[in-house]
């Protein structure tokens, strides 16, 4: 069974971190990434095209969880990300149509 690491309520979710999440150019790359597919994806380096180590890249999902907008699952070794376009939508109409457009 997959446990979900912690991450904010959808009431939680606040603009601020969103918006500071979104602005760095790999973040919105990858969110852009998860944007295309509705099944979770694999957090591993090699699925995503953008030239940072795997800690970099660790800490990239962690600033996008901890803003709300992504989900983390962990089963066993195996880590998988999904965007919460339904909260940040609930929270924030239109906000991710806007910033992937």
């Amino acid at each position: 069974m997959a446990r979900t690491l912690p991450q904010p309520a959808r009431e939680a979710i606040e603009i601020v971190p969103v918006l500071q999440a979104l602005a760095d150019p790999v973040r919105l790359e990858l969110v852009r990434e998860l944007a295309k597919v509705i099944e979770p994806r694999s957090c591993a380096l090699g699925e995503y095209d953008v030239d940072i180590t795997a800690p970099t890249l660790s800490h990239h999902w962690r600033v996008l969880r901890e803003a709300g907008l992504t989900t983390t699952f962990v089963e066993g070794r195996t880590r998988w990300v999904e965007l919460r376009r339904e909260d940040v939508q609930a929270r924030f109409p239109g906000l991710l149509d806007a910033v992937l457009a």
